[in-house]
């Protein structure tokens, strides 16, 4: 049993008694699939770039930069890789296409990007992807979105994903509502997603956690993995 309530979460402080009354039709019991695979997204180094400051500090030089909240999410993420990886489930990465060549520039949203280094999107140092790993290169918000991602999932019998990364707004939320489309559980890991926006990452966790994905705290996926057998070993070849 979990220590938390259904709404025991960060919006806490930015959602009205009435609103949380609106929602109770979708309170439920929150868990993990029975099959899981983790989904990183876009954990790439420009997230980091100027280290952990204010984001509004950053903006001049790093405009692409997460700053405080993304260093705030580097100790639990790596503490849910590495259950997972104990467990053999299988990890994947989603990360910017790098094709940047087309006569209007594909991204994930129409926001104008500058000083991007050649290592912008390579995956952060912290979660070095495995060699057993999968990286999907997308050039849209979901990591579904034009990418081998179901196949991959279909190959390997996943039921259901673990989601963490930036931005909740974002290629979290964009994911996690095509994963939900595609029929897949999703738990998403609360102090695992970050935002350049509080706000944002609040209320998006928030309109998940009703509609389409389970949010979890850390403490709480982890205590869910750890009362499971390791699955047999996947593979992708």
């Amino acid at each position: 049993m979990s220590k938390y309530g259904f709404e025991d979460h960060c919006w806490k402080d930015v959602v009205s008694e009435e609103i949380l009354e609106i929602y109770t039709a979708y309170e439920r019991e929150t868990y993990i699939g029975k099959r899981p695979a983790l989904l990183a997204i876009d954990l790439y180094n420009a997230s980091y770039k100027g280290g952990p400051k204010p984001v509004i500090e950053l903006q001049g030089e790093y405009p692409s930069s997460c700053g405080i909240y993304a260093w705030e999410a580097i100790e639990p993420t790596k503490q849910l890789l590495s259950k997972v990886r104990e467990l053999g489930i299988p990890v994947i990465y989603s990360t910017r296409d790098q094709y940047t060549k087309a006569p209007k520039r594909i991204g994930s949203t129409n926001r104008r990007v500058k000083n991007i280094t050649s290592d912008a999107y390579d995956i952060f140092e912290a979660f070095a992807p495995q060699p057993e790993d999968i990286i999907i290169n997308k050039s849209r918000a979901s990591a579904f979105f034009g990418t081998p991602l179901a196949a991959y999932l279909n190959m390997m019998d996943v039921d259901s994903l673990i989601v963490c990364g930036e931005s909740t707004s974002g290629c979290v939320r964009a994911s996690v509502l095509e994963a939900y489309a595609y029929g897949y559980h999703v738990t998403l890991v609360e102090e695992c997603c970050y935002d350049r926006s509080p706000l944002s990452h609040k209320v998006n966790l928030f309109d998940m956690h009703h509609k389409y994905a389970d949010v979890m705290h850390i403490d709480e996926a982890l205590g869910h993995l750890d009362v499971r057998s390791a699955p047999a070993s996947i593979s992708v070849n």
